[in-house]
């Protein structure tokens, strides 16, 4: 991919992180049954669990009948009959898709998409950051799946022209944490009637976490780390209430930035104040990133730097929040407890 859409890709996510209700099929098709529904999701807040049992995230709710639903930002929706045309724009909810199965349904994606595997360039044109809307209508898909990265622009429902044709849209918000992915992720599963691939998706992922979590819990020495998501001069990094920070922590690091919230910027002084013991980069639209953290000006007094403890992390398994995370996260713990992990 060239480098000035990867840097797009970068501000995009700092940015985005600070339809018919029955679709028609071919005429060989069976006839339309009643639209497939799932009980209403209120909020991505997952339900108390009872004294008698703990909760299964959201699955057994999406087993129960109801006429409407909301997706994962909240909006109302009703689910298509059938799903065999989608519509993914975004490349967390297109990775997602394709682990499902439905490679084949997916008639148009955006351009960041195009790197996922089975994803043909031919239909990865989409720009998320001014979607052309005509064209997601004339192609009349069963349903659009959408990333909150659309909403840079402060419009709370961009595909609504898209929605007012009766084609249905669930929007997908950009997760905060491992929990909330993994709902995403049977969320989709759901609405594409695709719920047991969901569940062994979620499954597998949980199990690798788990064992990852409690490797962590043992460690005693937890190195100070800074991970960067977008290089000098405009560094960008996150604290808490990410998933990111839950992933260094839970592998046995500190995040350097853990006291304070969300996706943040970065300056050199504070950084040098606060001498990591690691230090991560998922940038790769340079062509060196750890030689240019390593010469950046006065950055040779950094523990991280002196001791050679500076890595790359896999770009798209760190930056979209899907099932995937855990290739990212298998990397973060090697780099930080080689021993252990």
């Amino acid at each position: 991919m060239k480098k000035p859409i990867k840097i797009i890709t970068v501000i995009l996510c700092v940015l985005a992180m600070a339809a018919f209700a029955a679709c028609t099929t071919s005429p060989a098709a069976p006839e339309p049954t009643a639209p497939r529904v799932v009980t209403p999701v209120p909020s991505p807040t997952p339900p108390e669990p009872t004294p008698s049992e703990e909760p299964e995230y959201e699955e057994q709710a999406y087993e129960q009948a109801a006429i409407t639903i909301y997706d994962r930002d909240g909006f109302p929706f009703t689910i298509p009959a059938q799903v065999n045309t989608i519509i993914s724009i975004g490349p967390s909810n297109t990775e997602v898709l394709v682990e499902l199965g439905f490679v084949d349904a997916i008639i148009q994606t955006d351009r960041f998409s195009s790197d996922v595997p089975g994803i043909s360039e031919d239909i990865a044109t989409l720009d998320m950051m001014s979607l052309d809307l005509e064209r997601i209508i004339s192609l009349n898909p069963c349903i659009v799946f959408v990333t909150g990265m659309t909403r840079v622009h402060g419009e709370m429902a961009p595909l609504a022209a898209v929605s007012a044709v009766g084609i249905t849209v669930a929007y997908m918000p950009s997760s905060a944490s491992i929990a909330a992915i993994k709902e995403d992720i049977l969320f989709m599963a759901a609405v594409v009637d695709a719920t047991e691939a969901g569940e062994a998706i979620v499954a597998d992922m949980t199990e690798e976490i788990d064992r990852f979590r409690a490797l962590g819990d043992s460690i005693t020495e937890r190195p100070a780390v800074y991970f960067e998501i977008s290089p000098a001069p405009f560094m960008f990094s996150f604290g808490s209430g990410t998933f990111l920070h839950e992933m260094i922590e839970l592998v046995g690091g500190t995040n350097v930035f853990g006291d304070q919230e969300g996706w943040l910027g970065v300056a050199d002084e504070v950084l040098l104040a606060l001498d990591p013991d690691v230090i991560f980069t998922s940038t790769d639209f340079i062509d060196d990133p750890i030689g240019e953290i390593k010469t950046r000006s006065g950055w040779d007094s950094i523990t991280a730097v002196q001791n050679g403890d500076v890595f790359v992390v896999d770009t798209s398994s760190s930056n979209r929040p899907n099932h995937n995370i855990v290739i990212a996260l298998r990397e973060i713990a090697a780099a930080i407890h080689p021993d252990e992990f």
